[in-house]
């Protein structure tokens, strides 16, 4: 096992790493795209409901329940259009095409949410009571024939809710989404920084679950502090090849005649059989043992960890410094852009052509507003005020009444910092010389202290910190297609070289995302 700040320094990328021959891709042993599974039987999903509510409401719900502290109690029914549409928009196949490399057998496909390459290592399960349509049972869900691989029958929220432990929010939760990454699919392309990659994607997909669930009204947490290992057995999963990320709880309450989530039948051994990727380079290990060190063994542990994090408060960010400060001015929720969360879903691709024209100002506020109201999660019991592990650094040049420079944002304020200069240049530098950068005109990074961080909540805080900041990516992503001008793409970084170039303010925090964003071509 490897602590996570070791893992964190050792998977930097610095100036020096590159042109690395090493990395050439070799595409014989590329993995399969999708996990498929051989032996097991197959529930068909309905067709999906649309979610129709604006993005820019829904993205920016920081509570667990949309509606507390509003007279609208009705909601509509946890069903099987509910679970196929939650599985649809998360993690879906929105398209297809041919894949661009005459080595690939298989097309490109082109998923709801982001994911670092487009390797889609990550996998979303149902563990669910009853519901119309769909009997209580744990499953996996497969994009490619948009149906569910039954790996149990019978009510297993009980074991789930015996590995997060009291305070969690899923006992009463008819559906639970569990979010897993699969190692190698990841690996081999971004080798050992495959982890960090697992909680930027893992994160974009919550961010998709979260609006879907909103916008049908549905109460919707993230749950990070369960007992991995058990979590891994009842999903039938092996770790050192996929594990266990996170769990959303949605809804509240058994569907009338459901059994108790207390009753859940024995966990006995299931080992699916599933089609063998090509090839896995087990020196790429690194990402198992990380997720190894941050472990827990039980529900009491879990418990006892959510507390720790409750009570430490915000952690890894730094004070507001008394610099200039430019108001973004957002749009409120009665002049935002109406366009519904399916569209800005299936709108939402990685832009690489950015227009030479300026960013509206009330644009980027509006869009940095919605994407960091903070995430409805167990370390907050589901109900969130801000960013709790990230700050917001912003790297605008071409940006209307925003003069050229480094920024630090301030939600509560709604405005921007300045911290100093920089160039179209600095913006393509810091992104590992990536040209698309700096075309953007707008480079978003989020950023924590590892160290404060780990210290404060152990190598489990690090998967915290990491997730968080890739929730505001997935969201970045939905706030910026909600608008139709706008365009954006989720792009990597010389670690150390952006915390330098963002010093002395940042000097004690390291990147964890960085969304680049822009008029689209």
């Amino acid at each position: 096992m490897v602590r996570a700040p070791e893992y964190h320094e050792r998977t930097k990328h610095a100036t020096s790493d590159f042109p690395n021959p090493d990395l050439e891709l070799d595409f014989e042993t590329m993995p399969r795209p999708f996990k498929s599974l051989r032996d097991r039987p197959r529930e068909s999903l309905p067709g999906v409901r649309a979610p129709v509510l604006p993005a820019l409401s829904v993205v920016a719900e920081a509570d667990a329940d949309p509606l507390a502290g509003t007279e609208q109690t009705a909601r509509d029914p946890v069903d099987a259009v509910t679970v196929a549409s939650l599985c649809y928009y998360a993690a879906g196949i929105k398209a297809e095409s041919a894949h661009p490399a005459d080595e690939v057998a298989h097309p490109t496909y082109y998923r709801a949410a982001s994911c670092t390459g487009n390797l889609h290592h990550i996998d979303a399960y149902v563990v669910c009571a009853d519901l119309d349509g769909l009997d209580a049972g744990v499953y996996h869900f497969d994009p490619t024939t948009f149906s569910l691989d039954v790996l149990r029958e019978g009510d297993y929220r009980g074991a789930l809710a015996d590995a997060a432990g009291p305070g969690a929010g899923v006992a009463d939760a008819p559906v639970t989404v569990a979010v897993t990454s699969e190692w190698w699919r990841n690996a081999w392309k971004y080798r050992e920084r495959t982890y960090r990659h697992a909680f930027w994607d893992s994160g974009t997909v919550v961010a998709n679950l979260l609006g879907t669930a909103h916008a049908f009204d549905l109460p919707a947490s993230v749950v990070t502090g369960f007992d991995d290992r058990s979590v891994a057995d009842l999903l039938g999963v092996a770790p050192e090849t996929e594990a266990p990320l996170e769990l959303v709880s949605v809804g509240r309450g058994a569907p009338d005649g459901g059994p108790s989530a207390n009753e859940s039948p024995p966990v006995e051994p299931v080992e699916p059989e599933t089609v063998a990727h090509p090839a896995h380079d087990r020196s790429h290990d690194l990402p198992y043992e990380a997720w190894a060190g941050s472990t827990l063994s039980d529900g009491e542990s879990a418990a006892a960890w959510r507390d720790r994090v409750r009570e430490a408060g915000s952690v890894g960010s730094v004070s507001p410094g008394d610099g200039e400060r430019v108001p973004l001015a957002p749009v409120d929720y009665e002049t935002e852009v109406a366009r519904p969360l399916w569209n800005a879903i299936r709108r939402r691709r990685s832009c690489r052509e950015f227009a030479d024209e300026p960013l509206s100002r009330r644009k980027l506020g509006t869009v940095l507003d919605r994407a960091t109201r903070g995430v409805p999660g167990d370390w907050n019991a589901g109900d969130a005020s801000g960013l709790r592990f990230n700050d917001v650094y912003v790297l605008a040049t071409d940006v209307e009444e925003v003069p050229d420079g480094s920024y630090q944002f301030h939600p509560e304020e709604e405005a921007l910092e300045r911290l100093g200069d920089a160039t179209s240049r600095d913006q393509t530098r810091l992104a590992l010389g990536q040209e698309w950068a700096g075309d953007a005109h707008v480079n978003v990074y989020c950023m924590t202290d590892v160290d404060a961080v780990v210290e404060e909540l152990g190598d489990r805080g690090y998967r915290l910190a990491q997730l968080e900041a890739g929730v505001v990516l997935g969201r970045l992503y939905l706030a910026t297609y909600a608008h139709r001008p706008l365009g954006g793409t989720g792009l990597t970084f010389f670690d150390d070289e952006v915390t330098e170039f963002l010093s002395p303010r940042a000097e004690s925090q390291t990147p964890t995302t960085m969304f680049a964003m822009g008029v689209a071509e």
